[in-house]
């Protein structure tokens, strides 16, 4: 789950209050006389300056199509720096140093949590690593939700009821294709950040990656995996944050990839629909939203002439959307008003906006305005998933002020999982689970820098990184996995990007696509885990390369 309502991506989900607790090792009795001294024992401290490793194992076992399978589970934390910290000389002791001590360097403690089939670790199996976006998401959404040992369960499409909530194996679990290594990104889950310019050092497109490519090889050397068959499995944000590190990995730690899987996708931001009206004369996005704004107005009985079938629908939308829609938006001021009234009737059959509506737009309607939109005033329709929907905030707002999906499930989700992982996991004890780091997009470096740029630019577009990866190892398979209903990174935007990579015609076989009748978090709806698993264990077991063994 990712994205923020409005920008940058990542799951839109509640704010967490945090407290602390103060404990003292004795207190003083009432019988205790004025003048006694009571020794007062601290409480290690929970905030050291020098963050460390930290593990613990369990074992347990989940029933999958009728058969248990047992496996090893590691939760722990993995300090990841800048650069080697060994290759910089110790700091000088105090009595022979001049002046204040150097600063810290930067590090961050990257917490996880790891599952091995078996009773042992097996050096042969595939091992994939899996996180959400943000940027400043943890990885709860698809630990409990998709790919876990054990998922939490929730209401299809409309709010779920409060605690209790239900935790259940799941059979749909990654867990028969491959070792899984669910990663929170730096500040979430139960990570810290320490040193000198932290935020600056991790907080960032190219920071982020690079944080993630050092855990990925300290991970691979500390359980002896360089030789396993590797998987990234990114969603939204995450997906561009793949891209990235695939190109790191192939040219910074010389290490090929077997394959790379996609979920709620995006590479190029300028393809958003949250705010092209911010970017004028870009008017791609709009188009490319077209076809989820149809399914939308589809699943919710709004189109004027209702058809029977959805794809057949979507099909006919992005036929339109990639030539007279996008020709009438191209045209600008030049456009005639007969010709304008003719493309907002063909969008008002589309989408179920009405036709005044859509002129008054200039037949540019975002994201915000078309949720706020659809149901009336007083509904507000779901960003990550359209087939949510929920009360208005403001029925005199022109866009919708939250995401009725991300309201729906994100307490289920992060409640599970903190009573999982202490109970189940025994880790976390003396510990605050961060679902988000929200000063995370805050002191976020939006920049980046493409390979065989001369400097860093924005938007972020991480196409060329994921077209060199795949150039220089032209074995690397790329899986896309997308919901017609996503509205956070929309399917045909998704399809879009790929099909727009710059490489070789020779490659193009190295990308499939799956589409779902769901959202952003695709295996929020259980039909479509399903599908999403099966696919998605078929591209492992198909790409492992079982001759090297």
């Amino acid at each position: 789950m990712d994205l923020s309502i409005r920008g940058l991506m990542c799951t839109a989900v509640l704010g967490i209050a945090l407290g602390a607790t103060f404990t003292f090792a004795a207190e003083r009795s009432p019988s205790d006389a004025p003048d006694t001294k009571i020794a007062v024992v601290p409480e290690p401290t929970e905030s050291p300056r020098y963050l460390k490793d930290e593990q613990q194992v369990t074992s347990g076992s989940v029933t999958v199509a009728g058969r248990a399978m047992s496996y090893q589970a590691e939760a722990g934390i993995l300090v990841v720096h800048v650069k080697d910290p060994l290759d910089d000389d110790p700091p000088l002791p105090k009595e022979d140093r001049q002046g204040p001590p150097p600063p810290q360097p930067p590090e961050v403690g990257m917490s996880y949590v790891a599952y091995f089939k078996g009773d042992k670790e097996d050096g042969h199996r595939p091992i994939t690593f899996i996180y959400n976006g943000g940027p400043g998401s943890s990885t709860v959404w698809l630990h409990m939700g998709a790919f876990g040992p054990k998922r939490v369960v929730t209401a299809d499409d409309t709010h779920s009821p409060a605690a209790p909530y239900r935790l259940i194996d799941n059979e749909f679990t990654l867990l028969d294709a491959s070792d899984l290594v669910f990663i929170d990104a730096p500040g979430t889950g139960f990570g810290h950040l320490r040193g000198a310019d932290k935020e600056k050092a991790f907080f960032g497109v190219d920071q982020d990656a690079h944080a993630f490519a050092n855990f990925i090889v300290e991970f691979l050397s500390k359980h002896n995996r360089w030789n396993s068959p590797k998987y990234l499995f990114g969603e939204s944000y995450g997906t561009t944050r793949s891209a990235a590190l695939a190109y790191i990995l192939e040219n910074e730690k010389s290490l090929d990839l077997n394959g790379v899987i996609l979920l709620s996708q995006v590479l190029n931001f300028d393809d958003g629909v949250d705010g092209p009206q911010f970017n004028p004369g870009v008017d791609l996005p709009y188009s490319l939203a077209l076809p989820t704004y149809a399914a939308t107005a589809w699943y919710h009985h709004k189109l004027p002439n209702q058809p029977a079938a959805l794809e057949p629908l979507l099909h006919e939308v992005e036929a339109f959307a990639m030539s007279d829609y996008l020709q009438a938006l191209a045209a600008g001021s030049t456009l005639s008003p007969e010709r304008k009234t003719e493309i907002a009737t063909k969008l008002h059959n589309y989408t179920g906006l009405p036709v005044d509506y859509i002129e008054r737009a200039n037949l540019r309607v975002n994201g915000g305005e078309f949720e706020k939109t659809l149901l009336g005033a007083e509904i507000t329709t779901g960003r990550l998933d359209t087939r949510f929907a929920g009360p208005t905030i403001d029925p005199m707002s022109k866009e919708a002020d939250y995401d009725p999906q991300s309201a729906a499930i994100s307490s289920a989700y992060v409640s599970a999982f903190n009573d999982y992982v202490r109970t189940t996991l025994k880790f976390g004890q003396k510990k605050i689970y961060k679902a988000e780091y929200f000063d995370a997009g805050k002191n976020w470096d939006s920049t980046h820098q493409p390979p065989g740029a001369p400097g860093k630019g924005s938007p972020v577009n991480v196409m060329p990184d994921l077209a060199a990866a795949m150039k220089q190892n032209p074995n690397l398979k790329v899986q896309l996995n997308g919901g017609y209903y996503d509205l956070a990174t929309p399917y045909f935007a998704a399809e879009y990007e790929l099909r727009q990579l710059p490489i070789q015609s020779t490659l193009e076989g190295n990308i499939e696509m799956h589409f779902y009748t769901s959202g952003h978090m695709v295996y929020a709806h259980e039909p479509d885990l399903k599908s999403l698993h099966a696919n998605v264990a078929a591209f492992i077991e198909r790409t492992r390369n079982s001759a090297g063994k």
